[in-house]
């Protein structure tokens, strides 16, 4: 028999969520104290801050820093930009508290810009740089507008393909999302490792999983594991091989790869110690392929008692926290998904014969939604 629950470190988690309603608080108070007027021309202009961050991570100025602090003058001949510019540059964003100014003109990283740098294991840089690049930054810009009085994906009308596509065709970009989507457990932290109790299965088999790093995350803390990362076939041919040397040969040896389309099958369960996970893999999807995906998911687990846990955002009902608002409308750009409500997620689990017995809350903003079959 399945534990009764599979929530883990309950009073850490309680915490968290205080602390992230004290938070929201907090960033409601420009609202209520600057003049509507100069606090409309500060979000009509935060682009500037996007940009000016974009532009020192694309410099690696983080990394240039180190342990150490440069005149603005050396960052400049080292960078090969202008020396004016660039102080600026890092005058701006010291202002924003990202680096630090400790005498005129000489720079410093801070607890902010060290999560740049390309020595720290948890850096952003990839997520900066991915979000800040032409792909993903063009659609918002210039096509916003005529995708939300047309419906039509602003990331589709600027590219002429649809996100996934588009990446299929652009070996590039493709390498930098995965990048990108590699650095969100520095966003995420272990939350989804230490607040669930995988102790109970054998096999993960992490669907959607790219290059493995959260199945190893688990496997590292979890000794009866193995895992199977099931994931588009260009994803597996570079994940095959990424690991050697990075990790042992033993934990390697407890995690496979299997190549496929999710929306086509996906590996079969072999009984009730297997657990499929699949982490913000379906809001990228529209709710007809969610339903596809999830009835594969059916499919692979029938008659074996394998449960399925979904990490994803829950959006609140009523009043949604900037967080996954914003990543909503981020789905809105560049995909036919949606950041989903739990209403709206248990009618796609009705739909595609789940019911949902658990909701395994996390040191996160997301949520690990735990199905199994309709009896």
């Amino acid at each position: 028999m399945l534990a009764k629950t599979l929530q883990k470190n309950s009073a850490l988690v309680r915490l968290f969520a205080k602390l992230m309603k004290f938070a929201l608080w907090l960033q409601s108070i420009p609202n209520k104290i600057t003049p509507p007027p100069f606090r409309l021309i500060q979000i009509g202009s935060a682009f500037w801050q996007s940009r000016v961050l974009y532009v020192a991570t694309r410099l690696n100025i983080a990394s240039l820093l180190g342990d150490g602090r440069l005149t603005a003058d050396a960052i400049a001949a080292r960078v090969l930009a202008q020396p004016d510019a660039i102080y600026r540059l890092l005058r701006m964003l010291a202002a924003m508290g990202v680096f630090e100014e400790v005498s005129p003109r000489i720079f410093r990283n801070n607890a902010l810009s060290a999560y740049l740098r390309d020595d720290n294991p948890k850096n952003v840089r990839a997520m900066i740089l991915m979000h800040n690049s032409i792909e993903m930054s063009k659609p918002w810009y210039e096509q916003l507008e005529q995708g939300i009085r047309s419906g039509i994906i602003p990331f589709q009308i600027s590219h002429g393909q649809e996100l996934y596509s588009y990446m299929d065709n652009h070996a590039e970009f493709d390498s930098l999302f995965s990048l990108a989507m590699d650095s969100v457990e520095a966003l995420t932290g272990d939350s989804f490792a230490t607040g669930f109790d995988w102790g109970y299965f054998n096999r993960i088999i992490d669907v959607g999983g790219s290059k493995g790093s959260k199945s190893l995350a688990l496997l590292k803390r979890y000794p009866q594991l193995t895992a199977l990362v099931f994931d588009r076939d260009q994803v597996i041919q570079a994940a095959a091989t990424y690991w050697i040397g990075k990790e042992s040969p033993a934990l390697l040896s407890r995690l496979t790869f299997q190549a496929g389309d999710l929306l086509e099958s996906i590996p079969p369960a072999k009984d009730d110690k297997d657990i499929y996970f699949l982490s913000a893999v379906l809001h990228g999807l529209d709710d007809e392929n969610c339903i596809k995906v999830l009835r594969n998911l059916v499919t692979a687990s029938a008659d074996t008692g394998a449960r399925i846990a979904l990490m994803e955002l829950v959006v609140p009902e009523l009043k949604a926290d900037i967080s996954s608002a914003a990543c909503d409308m981020q789905m809105f750009m560049g995909t036919r998904g949606k950041e989903r409500t739990l209403s709206e997620w248990k009618s796609l689990f009705d739909q595609s014969g789940l019911m949902l017995g658990e909701q395994v809350s996390l040191q996160s903003i997301g949520k690990i939604l735990v199905l199994s079959q309709k009896v």
